[in-house]
């Protein structure tokens, strides 16, 4: 009997991107099962190297440019292009990746302080995507260095910040805490005329106590007084976008999300069984705590403030795969991410295939480049067994430079596993007592 598998990964960041890890899973798949009949689909979740997927998945185009990085000096960047013609109907639509422009991995090690960065060259991808005759356009939040809550973006966007002297505000997240007026007069007058999509993860919320900045701000580099200083600007700048560019949005737009209500103290709620926070119509947009206004350090909230709906990243994302119908015709579903804890559960790749998968009743394997505090709640949502891939302590260095290999024999081993487990089960039901 021929064993169908489906390898859903995301991308190990800093890495591997999701088609070359699920390259690698289906080396040690062919190790073990070398005539499986194997469907690879790499995923993205808005993060690196989701413009480059959806131009393949959608037959468009990568446009090279350079932009301003996130700590100021210039990068080579990109956008897609998808439709407009061709064998894609449909307006010309643009695929903005944040992580193109403003992404962790483009912060040097030296200079992760997530105060000091800006998403400046996210407006000027938007600004490019408009010259290139875009008309629609997908940004896509994930694997962010910034913390800015989008102001350099739409300072770039031709928006003018200042504080209480009139004079133009810093770059970065740090300065928000001096903003005292945002003046809308000179924004690109071409947004009022395009669609601006934010594919986002719902959990991530722009302030209170699960506040991107204290969710977020250490992994970026933050101190616990960095990650005050960024909680009470992002405060501040919720308060002065609501006052100063909302009032016009809320008489047309609705939002598409609900707010989430401000958690109560206790302890860390368990993963719920759907999807995240639900969709939403006809409710004021609540920049301080709607859910996706904290994607990418806050860029959602500073985009949705101009006009931008803040989409679930997998209804956006995963759009023509075809993914439900795939999982479920296979046999045996493999996910993967660089790390699995208590944040997968909230949005990650591999809970929302495993969330998928179980729908079906299809079982369903994490591999994991390091697994951490809270991986065990996966199980709640639909995952039967997870493993991590590293064979032995090592540098970071290393680490990623071998995760190709480290993933393939992970693979082969957990396989093995499983092939020694239905051996045993063959074995005591041969010798079982007979009714």
């Amino acid at each position: 009997m021929t064993h169908r598998i489906a390898i859903a990964p995301s991308g190990f960041k800093e890495s591997l991107s999701a088609a070359r890890v699920a390259e690698a899973i289906a080396v040690g798949v062919r190790r073990v099962i070398p005539d499986a009949d194997l469907d690879l689909i790499p995923l993205v979740d808005g993060g690196e190297g989701t413009a480059e997927a959806l131009a393949l998945a959608g037959g468009g185009r990568l446009v090279p440019c350079t932009a301003t990085g996130p700590v100021g000096d210039p990068v080579p960047s990109h956008f897609a292009l998808l439709g407009g013609g061709g064998t894609t109907p449909g307006p010309l639509t643009a695929v903005v990746e944040m992580a193109a422009v403003a992404g962790l991995a483009l912060v040097p090690p030296g200079l992760r302080h997530p105060g000091a960065t800006t998403t400046y060259g996210v407006g000027e991808l938007i600004r490019a995507a408009l010259d290139a005759g875009a008309r629609r356009i997908l940004i896509g939040c994930g694997d962010s260095g910034t913390s800015d809550g989008g102001a350099g973006a739409l300072q770039a966007l031709g928006a003018r910040l200042t504080d209480r002297h009139g004079r133009e505000l810093r770059r970065g997240g740090r300065a928000l805490h001096e903003l005292e007026h945002i003046d809308p007069a000179g924004l690109d007058r071409r947004l009022a005329g395009a669609e601006l999509l934010v594919a986002c993860n719902p959990y991530n919320v722009l302030c209170g106590k699960r506040g991107v900045a204290r969710v977020f701000g250490p992994q970026k580099g933050a101190t616990p007084a960095e990650v005050e200083l960024l909680s009470a600007g992002l405060e501040r700048w919720a308060a002065v976008l609501t006052r100063d560019l909302l009032p016009a949005l809320n008489r047309d737009h609705a939002p598409a999300f609900a707010p989430e209500p401000e958690p109560e103290p206790g302890p860390e709620p368990g993963p719920g069984p759907g999807p995240g926070p639900a969709l939403a119509t006809g409710v004021p947009l609540d920049l301080r705590t709607a859910p996706g206004t904290g994607a990418s350090g806050g860029l959602g909230a500073g985009l949705a403030a101009v006009g931008a709906r803040l989409l679930p990243r997998y209804d956006v994302l995963l759009d023509g795969l075809d993914l439900d119908a795939r999982l479920a015709r296979a046999d045996f579903v493999i996910t993967a991410e660089g790390a699995l804890d208590h944040q997968t559960v909230r949005g990650k790749i591999p809970a929302e295939v495993a969330r998928r998968a179980q729908a079906s009743g299809v079982p369903v394997l994490v591999l994991a480049g390091t697994i951490g505090p809270g991986a065990q709640d996966v199980r709640a949502v639909g995952v039967d067994a997870y493993s991590a891939i590293l064979p032995a302590p090592m540098t970071l260095v290393e680490a990623i430079g071998r995760s190709g290999e480290f993933l393939a024999d992970a693979t082969e081993r957990a396989l093995r596993i499983m092939a020694l487990g239905s051996r045993l089960g063959e074995r005591a039901g041969r010798y079982a007592p007979s009714a």
